[in-house]
């Protein structure tokens, strides 16, 4: 425990010197003109990502720098922060909002409702039957709508979308269907959806920091948690909570997100690398994820760590969540984008 905590303690400070060190170095850009600063040294974007070199999160950002550099073909710089030392991607997107320290990174759409109601649905239980029906919407660009208003009303680019891990149900205590799972304490994304669904089929969610999950499980002030099987391995849940019920209740989908207050300053032909890099590097990191899914959770297995429990009520969890799903795309104004889905 503490452990824990003196690491935490630590990175705040990292993250409070990276910030102030980023915001000197935007006050001295200030002084200085644009173009004398671009003539002495090439552009340098900065990004964020909350884990470490093994997650897919990370190999799609780092995927959209190689790909940026491809593309551009002249010299630009990519300065990567790692393991949340810019905070968590709450933060990331505000900084994004307000052009400052972060340019880049990918963030939950749970964290864009304050300027698009409907963004959160898009990361809903149930949206997507799997990841190739999420490649299908994407492609069909059943989304565009959402990403136009973040865009629109928050300044940040949605420049690709990756994801594609499925997720299932970590708990301190073994369930196989929904009579044993009901009253289940469990931590649910901060978009008002996760807490309606899961409600819905039984369970009593609460909202809490992605970073306090484990300790929150630990201290008994919830059972359980949801993610995909890299959130479980980098985040180490399976120390507090080692069954894992496979529900399969989403596949989440996280967009790689640009600021528009960079964006515009670059050269058009950097932001049309930028902009194709970003496809690109979603539809890569849809590929890592859902391939490494299994292996991750199998490699765990096997390690003793986790227990995979067969879940075997998951038509039936849907069932529960439909009615809530289409009176939530009536209300925030997706009912079109809801409507798409099925066809797609």
């Amino acid at each position: 425990m503490s452990m824990r905590k003196d690491t935490h303690t630590r990175s705040g400070v990292e993250r409070r010197q990276v910030i102030l060190g980023l915001g000197a170095v935007s006050a001295a850009a200030l002084v200085a003109s644009p173009t004398v600063l671009r003539a002495q040294a090439p552009i340098t974007l900065n990004g964020a990502v909350q884990f470490n070199d093994d997650h897919a999160f990370t190999k799609a950002l780092v995927r959209f720098e190689e790909r940026v550099k491809a593309l551009y073909g002249k010299p630009v710089n990519f300065n990567l922060h790692k393991n949340s030392s810019l905070g968590l991607e709450k933060q990331y997107f505000e900084y994004m909002a307000q052009g400052r320290a972060v340019d880049y990174a990918i963030v939950s759409p749970a964290h864009m409702s304050t300027f698009a109601r409907a963004a959160p649905f898009i990361d809903a239980p149930f949206v997507f039957r799997d990841v190739a029906h999420m490649g299908n919407v994407i492609k069909a660009k059943v989304l565009k709508p959402i990403e136009d208003e973040v865009e629109r009303r928050a300044g940040v680019r949605l420049i690709g979308h990756a994801g594609g891990g499925t997720r299932n149900i970590f708990a301190n205590k073994p369930f196989k269907n929904l009579a044993e799972m009901r009253g289940l304490k469990i931590r649910v994304q901060g978009a008002p959806i996760w807490s309606r669904t899961f409600a819905a089929a039984g369970m009593s969610p609460t909202v809490i920091a992605y970073n306090e999950v484990y300790n929150a499980i630990q201290n008994g002030v919830i059972q359980a948690g949801e993610n995909e099987a890299a959130g479980v391995e980098a985040m180490k849940f399976f120390e507090v909570a080692p069954n894992l019920v496979l529900t399969q209740h989403a596949v989440s989908i996280r967009p790689i997100c640009f600021s528009m207050k960079m964006l515009t300053t670059l050269p058009k032909d950097l932001q049309d690398a930028i902009v194709a890099a970003g496809a690109e590097a979603g539809e890569f990191g849809r590929q890592v994820e859902s391939s490494e899914d299994s292996a991750k959770l199998e490699t765990l297995e096997k390690a003793g760590r986790l227990k995979r429990i067969v879940f075997e009520e998951r038509d039936a969890m849907k069932r529960l969540t439909d009615p809530v799903m289409a009176a939530y795309a009536r209300e925030i104004g997706a009912e079109a984008i809801f409507g798409q889905l099925s066809g797609v």
